[in-house]
C-alpha cells in the first residue's frame, strides 16, 4: 500500500489504510471491546500530530492526554527538535562506527550537566528496556555479584533481564527461566529491602514512582531510606526514570524530589524528543570504568546514532530552557486538586486520585469502570489509557507543554462522562 503522504486521502484510500491498520494491529479494538462497527474501528487509525492534538485519517482531532506513555514529554513534532533532526539527517544520518561521534559526546555532556550527583557517564542506546539491561549488566560487573532486589508491581521492560526484575507475573511467566537471583518486595518498603539484602546483592532497582503499577507515589523518606540502605551494604541504586526523568513528575528527575542520588540512572521516552527513538544510562567515572577492562562487554550498533544523540540534546536543552519541570509541577498540582473534587462529587466510581506532576493516577472502583470511562472519554476526543500492572487505573501523562485550554477540555470530559457510568 502506498501512503499519500504528501495530499489529502481519497475517502477509498481511508478505507483501505483503515482496514489495513486495523487488520495488522488489531490490539488497538481491546481497549474498545463495544467498538463493532468499522466506522468506529476506522477513526482509530491515527494520521498525524501537532503538539497536543493527534489527528485520525478523517482529520478529527484528540487531545493527547496519553502522550505515548509518556514519549511525549515536548509534544508531538516539536519544531525545534524536528528541524534539528533533519539538519542532521542532511549530514550524516548514523555514524561510521570508527570515528568518533561528536554529537554523541555533545549529549552525553548535557545530560551530564543536568543529571544528579557524579552521574557523568552516559551510554546511549534504542529504548528504556535497553537501558535497564545495561544497568543490570554493568551492576553485576562492577560489584562482582549476582542477586538483584526489585519491587512488586514494577514495571522495568520486557527483554530477558528487565523483564526478570519487572514486578508482574503475568508478563513473566511465560518467559520462564529468567534471572534466578531476583527477590521481589513491597514497593514503598524500605524495611523490606533492607531485610531482603545478603552478601550476593548486587542492586537494588527502583522506580521514583511507579508508573505501570498504578501510578505509586512512594513515602517521602523511602528514597532516602533506601539510599543509606544500599551505601550501607555496598549495593548499587538502580533508578528507573525512563518514565519519571525529564521533568514528567515536576523535577527534572524524580530522584531530585527527595534529593537522592542513585548509583545508576535510566532514561528513555522523552529523551527521543518525541522524534526518534533514544534510551541511556547514566553513572560515574569509577562504575563506568568497569567497562574498560573491555569495552566490547556492552556495545550497541545504533544506540548513539547521530539522529538520536541530537534528538536527546534538544530535548535536555528545550527541558531545561522552558523550565517544564517547574511547569509539570505547577499544572499537576492544580489538576490533582481538580480531579479530587470529581472524586469527591463521584465516590462511587472513583476510588483515589493520586501524582507527581503530570504523572496522574484516577483509580476506579473496578476495572470494568476503568475501561468504560477510558471509551467515554475517547468519544470525547480525549485520549488516555490504564497502567498496565493496574488496569483499574487511569494514567493522564500529556505533553508538559499542554495548553491549559486543553486540560480544561480534559477535566469537562470527564466531568460529562462520569455521570454516564452504570454503578
Amino acid at each position: 500500500m502506498n501512503l499519500p503522504i504528501e495530499r489529502a486521502l481519497t475517502r477509498d484510500e481511508q478505507e483501505t489504510i483503515a482496514a489495513e491498520g486495523i487488520d495488522n494491529w488489531n490490539t488497538y479494538l481491546r481497549r474498545f471491546p463495544k467498538a463493532k462497527d468499522r466506522d468506529r474501528d476506522r477513526a482509530l487509525v491515527e494520521w498525524s500530530g501537532e503538539g497536543s492534538v493527534i489527528r485520525n485519517i478523517y482529520g478529527e482531532e484528540y487531545i493527547d492526554c496519553l502522550g505515548g506513555y509518556g514519549i511525549f514529554s515536548l509534544g508531538h513534532r516539536h519544531p525545534e527538535v524536528v528541524r534539528a533532526v533533519k539538519d542532521q539527517l542532511d549530514r550524516m544520518p548514523l555514524h561510521s562506527q570508527y570515528l568518533v561521534n561528536p554529537i554523541t559526546a555533545e549529549a552525553g555532556r548535557r545530560l551530564a550537566e543536568v543529571a544528579p550527583g557524579r552521574l557523568r557517564r552516559t551510554f546511549f542506546c534504542n529504548s528504556g528496556t535497553e537501558a535497564v539491561e545495561g544497568a543490570l549488566k554493568l551492576a553485576r560487573l562492577h560489584t562482582k555479584k549476582r542477586g538483584f532486589i526489585s519491587t512488586e508491581n514494577s514495571f522495568h521492560g520486557k527483554s530477558m533481564g528487565s523483564l526478570s526484575v519487572t514486578g508482574r507475573p503475568v508478563f513473566r511467566e511465560p518467559f520462564q527461566p529468567l534471572l534466578q537471583d531476583v527477590t521481589f518486595v513491597p514497593y514503598g518498603d524500605a524495611a523490606a529491602i533492607g531485610k531482603a539484602m545478603r552478601k550476593d546483592t548486587a542492586a537494588v532497582v527502583l522506580e521514583p514512582v511507579q508508573g505501570e503499577g498504578g501510578v505509586i507515589v512512594p513515602p517521602d523518606d523511602y528514597w532516602p531510606r533506601v539510599r543509606e540502605i544500599c551505601s550501607k551494604n555496598d549495593v548499587l541504586l538502580i533508578a528507573d526514570e525512563v518514565q519519571t526523568g525529564l521533568g514528567r513528575t515536576g523535577a527534572l528527575f524524580g530522584v531530585n524530589h527527595w534529593n537522592v542520588v542513585p548509583d545508576i540512572m535510566c532514561l528513555a521516552k522523552a529523551l527521543s524528543g518525541g522524534v526518534i527513538p533514544c534510551g541511556s544510562f547514566t553513572t560515574t567515572d569509577e562504575i563506568y570504568a568497569s567497562f574498560h577492562a573491555n569495552p566490547m562487554w556492552h556495545s550497541s550498533t545504533f544506540g548513539n546514532n547521530p539522529l538520536a544523540a541530537t534528538a536527546a540534546m534538544k530535548a535536555i536543552e528545550i527541558t531545561v530552557r522552558d523550565r517544564l519541570s517547574e511547569r509539570a509541577a505547577r499544572l499537576g498540582v492544580s489538576l490533582l486538586e481538580r480531579l479530587r473534587s470529581l472524586q469527591r462529587e463521584h465516590p462511587r466510581a472513583i476510588d483515589e486520585v493520586r501524582g507527581k506532576g503530570l504523572l496522574i493516577g484516577i483509580e476506579m472502583r473496578d476495572e470494568a469502570l476503568g475501561a468504560t470511562l477510558t471509551e467515554k472519554l475517547y468519544e470525547r476526543r480525549v485520549l488516555v489509557a490504564y497502567a498496565l500492572n493496574r488496569p483499574r487505573v487511569i494514567r493522564i501523562e500529556p505533553p508538559l507543554n499542554i495548553p491549559e485550554h486543553l486540560l480544561d477540555r480534559l477535566v469537562e470530559a470527564l466531568d460529562e462522562s462520569l455521570p454516564e457510568l452504570r454503578l
